[in-house]
């Protein structure tokens, strides 16, 4: 009888309760060390904050995604048309 091959499992990921707290005149969430481990992210460190279809995803910024973010607005905003167009 040949081996069975079983999938590894996935790491369960546990969810963060976080609490939003006055940060100056402002508001926010701090981020538990684990958390900015996983990331890669320390002290200083910019982040990205984007729509997903199943909430917000929180990622690293970089430069080079800055750049594609710009190289797709221009796309968007010069055949702004054809893309309405296409949408309907």
């Amino acid at each position: 009888m040949p081996p069975i091959s079983v999938p590894p499992r996935k790491k369960f990921f546990r969810p963060f309760i976080l609490k939003i707290i006055r940060i100056g005149n402002s508001e926010g969430i701090v981020l538990p060390k684990s958390v900015l481990d996983q990331l890669q992210l320390r002290n200083g460190d910019i982040v990205c904050l984007t729509k997903s279809p199943d909430g917000f995803r929180l990622t690293p910024y970089g430069e080079d995604f800055a750049e594609q973010v710009s190289v797709a607005e221009g796309i968007m905003a010069r055949y702004r048309n054809a893309l309405r167009e296409l949408a309907h």
